[in-house]
């Protein structure tokens, strides 16, 4: 068994999380599943926080809660991605990866404890007592997509 990804703590979420090529009318984009670049919601977070934050890697690393090696292999996959549906005129879209949001905790209604996402499968079951009867505790519309209703 490999050794488990940590979350990374991302502060954004995107209002749009598609992205199609136009092209001349006559020419079919392709079907979108197939051909389709997928970026890592952590991905995008490290382009943000670098690219347009101007931050330094380290600086990134310590706000995403990762090493500086994580973050460097993070935000090279993520430029690889962009450039190749850039390029190669592919749809990308953004979704799914190993994330956390800060603005959320997690409370385990069995043990009645609440918890921060570590790993992804924290969301899941309460690392504490391996619990499903859990939900978001701050209930934030931010978190809809993600957290527990």
């Amino acid at each position: 068994m490999g050794r488990l990804i940590k979350s990374r703590r991302v502060d954004f979420i995107p209002q749009t999380r598609e992205f199609m090529p136009l092209r001349d009318g006559s020419e079919d984009v392709g079907d979108h599943k197939a051909d389709g670049v997928y970026l890592k919601l952590e991905e995008l977070e490290a382009m943000r926080l670098r690219d347009i934050g101007g931050l330094t890697q380290q600086e990134c690393a310590d706000i995403m809660d990762i090493s500086r090696q994580t973050f460097q292999n993070i935000i090279a996959n993520a430029r690889q991605k962009v450039t190749m549906a850039l390029i190669e005129g592919r749809p990308l879209s953004i979704q799914g990866g190993h994330y956390r949001f800060e603005f959320c905790r997690l409370w385990c209604k069995s043990c009645n404890r609440a918890y921060e996402i570590e790993y992804t499968r924290d969301r899941n079951a309460c690392p504490i007592c391996s619990s499903e009867n859990i939900t978001c505790r701050k209930q934030t519309g931010e978190c809809v997509d993600w957290c527990f209703k």
